[in-house]
């Protein structure tokens, strides 16, 4: 079957809106005014860096009120109309074809594994199953905790059989503070996770366009509760990734992360651990777990555009593309994007395969928590074949 025998007019299962006004009211008030909220299940809202949480949060209970609203603040949203930096981006989920259940732990740092157990635990027993629908879980965590990597591994143990995705909020590129939204209420050294049933079928997907170039380094010396890298091969690390690259420690800048990404090997695939700059000293802040004596491997880049056109290119049985796709993007992939000017091909990939989310600090799949990837749900029409 064509793409012409399947008219794309925008999502039959969600309403998708934004505004980028810089006033968390008229941001709100405009966003919302789309959102139907008898039809609605449950919302997920994602903040620039620059409106204040706290003030979008008080909006959205004002506009949406009964409706529970779910997010966090981002590096970057993926709207209708591709990638933006500074858009409230609302996505609202038909009561028809959804049914969700929430908890936040919060402090996430000192994370505690014996009470996320218990908590997710104890709500995934009493969020009754609805034959014949299907579940997934979404997780969205302060990207700035260092406790995704833990936080993502536990999930997965606890829910077996149960699909868990999610992003690291975000906070542009400051790197300062990241905030989850969570009843009525924006908090920070947070988590939330999202049980979500729905009739649709979905399929997870998560990718990057970087292969191992064989040179390997070994990390010497590490803090790695702080994800603080101190040397690499014996010498400082800043000064010993540069000259891997081939590159002077001045001109390290986060498009250079970017384009040159170190990768760990596990379970015979390899991921992406991005740096998010550098310290004193020469040290590298990462933004995925780090230790001593790792081996790993530097990254060499496949062409972005063909590689996402591959990757997002789903299909049921019948030949039906999904509805939309619910993506977490991390924040590098869009630098490198915007640095080679490939950023208005992106979005019209992203437009025309309807795929909408945020940019992140970092994804979780499949209990590990990643870098420069993206990771998403495509959801099909409940007609469609078992997919997931």
């Amino acid at each position: 079957m064509r793409d012409d025998d399947f008219p794309r007019e925008g999502p039959s299962y969600v309403t998708v809106s934004h505004s980028h006004s810089d006033d968390p009211r008229t941001a709100v008030a405009e966003a919302a005014g789309r959102i139907s909220l008898p039809d609605t299940c449950f919302v997920l809202a994602f903040l620039p860096a620059a409106l204040d949480c706290d003030s979008v949060a008080e909006a959205l209970n004002a506009h949406l009120p009964g409706v529970p609203v779910f997010g966090c603040t981002t590096a970057g949203q993926i709207t209708a109309e591709g990638y933006q930096n500074d858009a409230l981006l609302l996505i609202a989920f038909r009561r028809e074809n959804f049914r969700c259940s929430s908890a936040l732990f919060t402090p996430l740092k000192p994370l505690s594994i014996a009470s996320i157990v218990e908590t997710v635990g104890k709500r995934n027993a009493k969020f009754t199953h609805t034959a014949g629908w299907n579940r997934l879980a979404l997780v969205f965590a302060d990207g700035l905790s260092k406790q995704e990597d833990l936080l993502a591994s536990v999930l997965e143990s606890v829910l077996e059989g149960i699909p868990v995705f999610g992003g690291s909020a975000g906070d542009g590129l400051s790197f300062d503070r990241t905030m989850i939204l969570h009843d009525g209420a924006c908090h920070d050294n947070a988590a939330l996770l999202l049980l979500v049933e729905t009739n649709l079928q979905y399929q997870g997907l998560s990718f990057d366009h970087f292969l191992p170039a064989g040179r390997e380094l070994v990390i010497t010396q590490a803090l790695t509760e702080e994800r603080l890298v101190l040397e690499i091969n014996g010498a400082p690390a800043a000064q010993e990734y540069a000259r891997l690259i081939g590159c002077a420690v001045e001109d390290l800048s986060p498009q250079v992360f970017a384009e040159n990404p170190m990768l760990v090997c596990h379970r015979n695939n390899h991921y992406i651990r991005a740096v998010a700059g550098i310290h004193e000293a020469q040290a590298m802040s990462f933004l995925a777990a780090i230790d001593d004596g790792l081996i790993m491997t530097l990254g060499r880049g496949k062409e972005i555009l063909p590689t996402l056109e591959a990757e997002l290119d789903l299909r049921t049985p019948a030949g039906a593309p999904p509805d939309f796709i619910l993506a977490f993007d991390c924040v590098l992939r869009k630098l490198e994007i915007e640095q080679k000017q490939l950023g208005a091909q992106v979005s019209d990939i992203f437009r025309r395969h309807s795929v909408f989310g945020f940019n992140t600090y970092g994804e979780q799949h499949r209990g590990l928590h990643m870098n420069q990837t993206f990771v998403g749900i495509a959801f099909f029409d409940p007609e469609g074949s078992r997919l997931h």
